[in-house]
């Protein structure tokens, strides 16, 4: 039998919530997810639609047909060349500043970028994604950029959250989220945890959390 994979301590949980500035900064969403995808086609959007339903599921969030403030909170993009950005109606007046962001991600051959907008609070009240599907994205599988990036809209990870391993593993050839990063999430979404924390002894609590849930299994 597979040895099951051991659990993140409060170390390990603090430095996926540590921005390179060495802050701590951890948010979760605190309002149904209601996702809209542009550029691709209705397989992938289904798939897209799917794997963020399944992370949604396993968090223990919500989803929602609207969000009544801005209707889709949830809005991804995929595309071919970050200069496509620039002819998207109206997305100036949602990313601050969209001509440098897309001068610096084309500069560093990026493909691909995230932007939260927060709530009052500082909970996650939209999340904006961008996928340029370059020469290595075409050769990974749709399900799993659909996973990745699920994942990655969850929490506000840090930057370096999944520098040194993915999210996500595979399990008889299917794209799955790690259990380490899945116990995270769950716990993150307990419903006695904080939807926001700026210090890092809230990784102390996920971690005790962390070890319930691991401990019930």
């Amino acid at each position: 039998m597979r040895e099951a994979m051991e659990m993140p301590g409060p170390d390990e949980i603090a430095a996926l919530f540590t921005g390179a500035d060495g802050s701590y900064r951890f948010a979760r969403w605190g309002r149904p997810i209601v996702p809209i995808v542009f550029g691709v086609d209705a397989a992938t959007l289904t798939v897209v639609k799917g794997a963020t339903e399944a992370v949604v599921a396993m968090a223990g969030a919500r989803m929602a047909e609207t969000d009544m403030e801005i209707g889709a909170n949830l809005m991804i993009f995929f595309f071919r060349d970050w200069q496509e950005l620039l002819e998207v109606p109206n997305l100036d007046q949602m990313i601050d500043g969209l001509q440098d962001v897309v001068a610096r991600l084309d500069d560093a051959g990026a493909n691909q970028y995230r932007t939260f907008r927060f709530d009052k609070d500082g909970a996650i009240r939209a999340c904006f994604c961008f996928i340029r599907m370059d020469a290595a994205l075409d050769e990974v599988p749709a399900d799993t950029i659909a996973l990745n990036l699920a994942v990655q809209m969850i929490l506000t990870w840090g930057d370096k959250a999944f520098a040194g391993h993915a999210p996500l593993a595979q399990a008889q050839g299917v794209a799955v989220v790690r259990p380490d990063v899945a116990a995270v999430i769950r716990a993150a979404y307990d419903p006695v945890m904080p939807a926001v924390a700026n210090d890092a002894s809230h990784a102390l609590r996920l971690a005790a959390r962390v070890a319930a849930g691991g401990a019930q299994a």
